[in-house]
Parts: structure tokens; sequence; C-alpha cells
């Protein structure tokens, strides 16, 4: 279960990423407030999950998923660059996060 946190926080560190960036700075009214929904929501999921999980894979896995969903995100909708160095990256981002999360131990 505390897996299943972490990967949702990690979904919602995409949400708050992204928001940021649609907020021009805090300058837009609606992005603002997802981005602080979305990064209250991440902040305290990964908080629930690190009472039963060691620190370091759920942080790294937690930061893995919000960085390889941001990016992809960029891609398929807000126009960002996209090639073979950058889809081979993210793609060792998630094979790195695979195994983080499969290297984590519950106590």
């Amino acid at each position: 279960m505390a897996w299943l946190l972490v990967i949702v926080a990690g979904l919602l560190e995409t949400g708050f990423a992204v928001c940021l960036k649609l907020s021009h700075g805090f300058t837009r009214l609606w992005p603002t407030i997802a981005f602080c929904v979305f990064a209250l929501g991440s902040f305290g999921l990964l908080t629930l999950a690190l009472r039963k999980l060691d620190v370091g894979p759920a942080y790294a896995v937690w930061t893995g998923i919000g960085a390889a969903g941001t990016a992809i995100y960029g891609m398929v909708f807000l126009g960002d660059l996209v090639s073979t160095l950058k889809l081979v990256s993210i793609s060792l981002v998630i094979v790195g996060v695979i195994g983080l999360q499969l290297s984590g131990s519950a106590h």
C-alpha cells in the first residue's frame, strides 16, 4: 500500500510541475490553485508512505515518476522537443524507478 501512495504522489508531482509552468509565475489563478492542490496532495501522500518505506528508494521513485511524467506530458501536450536521446533517457529513468521500487524494503 505504501508503494501505491508513492506512485500516486509521483503522478501528483507531475501535475504540480505542469501547473507551475501553466501558472506563469503564479500570475494565473486556476493553474496556481491546481499547483497548490497537487503539491499538497503529493507531499502529503509521500509523507504517509515514508512511515513504512525507506526514504532513499521512496524519494527516488517519487522524483523519477515526477520527472518522467513531466517530460512526457511536456512532449505530448506542451510542444516540448521530442528526440531519441530524450526518449531513451526517460526510459532509463523509468527502469531506474522500477529497480529502486524493487529494492525498497518495508518496515
